[in-house]
């Protein structure tokens, strides 16, 4: 294959130091153990990050743990609101105008345009097109189609309007279109997506860095789940934002059903609904669910490991008809433990793998009959249960498997 210089462009790309996005970072790690040169452009700011990059200049170069990052000045904003608008278009700009300058200095054989939205994919393409390098359009979200489904938008609204441009540009020039989503060429082919140019590549996980993240879990944390196990409660666990997607509300009121039974619902995290989620369980007289603070990263793969069982769900969304792909469903299945998901989608890994029970999407009853069956398993069972998912994620999900993957269409 031979060594390549891989010009990776993410206007959110992060580090572990900096905050998300991690994707762009664990597969640049991995394409340099192989022997490659990796370069990642981003941008200044990003909302996802807790370090931004301090510019005092338009453009500016920084090594992490042996990845070149090049940083373009852009606006900052809170919000989706004009500003968010902006400091993508900032972006894109500033991609156009130093496209010489990253063409001159870095000479890439590979270009691959990452960002969420598609209009990073035409400096990307002037800049392949000067260095003569293949150009891989990598796609996280279906762009304009989710904010057409999610956020309501008109199909002929100028801004949708020039992002399908962009997409289906995207689908005719690239050499490869790699999609984080299983399902998603059914879409991208009425976009003008030629069959042998698709290439699903999903989310991953770091191994090496799971394994090293078993730090002691805080004390309230340890002393609550202590508790409930001296009880002999079954514990179900979740971990991470309590927003509106993460139909935490379904969870909740699956409780209903198990009221008298052993089971201790553990919700550990923060978000917007945290407040309205207490509030609920106060009114329905439910007893049996605990909300806990968020815990460093440091400590996920400890906390997981006490839980008996864990809940991932999401609302119903027509556009999960192309797949999902969870990195909360990775961190779940290398935990080993079994997995409660009440999702409606085009893929299910947990059902496919047979490391949990899968329900549909906001059903309550569902929930509460799969905490059940799980409960009624021994402990022996629910292990050999989780330990096919733990061994699948192993197999197909690090991103040394994800990075090599990748590396074949250099």
């Amino acid at each position: 294959m031979g060594s390549k210089t891989i010009l990776l462009i993410n206007h959110y790309a992060g580090a572990p130091e900096l905050g998300m996005e991690y994707r762009p970072y664990y597969l640049a790690k991995e394409w340099i153990r192989l022997g490659h040169k990796v370069i990642i452009v981003a941008s200044s700011y990003s909302h996802l990050r807790i370090k931004n990059a301090d510019m005092d200049k338009y453009v500016k170069e920084e090594e992490i743990d042996g990845i070149k990052y090049v940083w373009l000045k852009t606006i900052r904003y809170k919000g989706n609101g004009l500003k968010r608008v902006l400091n993508m278009l900032n972006f894109i700009l500033r991609l156009s105008q130093y496209n010489e300058y990253l063409v001159k200095k870095y000479h890439p054989n590979v270009v691959i345009a990452s960002s969420t939205y598609p209009l990073d994919i035409f400096p990307a393409y002037l800049i392949s097109k000067k260095s003569r390098a293949k150009l891989i359009f990598e796609v996280h979200d279906l762009w304009p189609l989710t904010p057409i489904e999610l956020g309501g938008y008109s199909k002929y609204h100028p801004f949708i309007v020039i992002m399908q441009i962009a997409e289906n540009f995207a689908y005719r020039k690239s050499d490869y279109v790699v999609s984080i989503l299983p399902k998603a060429y059914e879409y991208m082919k009425e976009h003008g997506l030629a069959s042998h140019k698709f290439v699903h590549i999903p989310n991953g996980i770091c191994v090496e860095e799971w394994e090293g993240r078993n730090q002691e879990i805080p004390k309230e944390h340890k002393k609550l789940i202590e508790r409930l196990k001296s009880e002999g409660k079954f514990i179900v666990g979740y971990t991470g934002a309590h927003g509106i997607a993460n139909a935490l509300d379904t969870l909740i009121e699956s409780a209903q059903f198990l009221k008298g039974r052993p089971v201790a619902i553990v919700l550990v995290g923060d978000g917007p609904e945290k407040v309205k989620l207490k509030t609920k369980v106060d009114s329905m007289g439910l007893e049996n669910i605990f909300f806990l603070p968020p815990v460093p990263k440091s400590s996920i793969s400890k906390l997981l490991s006490m839980m008996d069982a864990l809940y991932i769900g999401l609302k119903k969304q027509s556009l999960f008809r192309y797949g999902i792909s969870p990195n909360k469903l990775i961190d779940y299945m290398m935990s080993g433990k079994p997995i409660i998901q009440s999702i409606t989608a085009g893929n299910d890994i947990v059902k496919e793998t047979g490391c949990g029970i899968s329900v549909e999407a906001e059903d309550p009853s569902q929930v509460a009959y799969a905490i059940e069956k799980l409960m009624n398993l021994s402990e022996e069972e629910r292990k050999i249960m989780g330990g096919k998912g733990r061994n699948y994620v192993k197999k197909y999900h690090s991103y040394q498997k994800l990075a090599e993957d990748f590396a074949k269409l250099f």
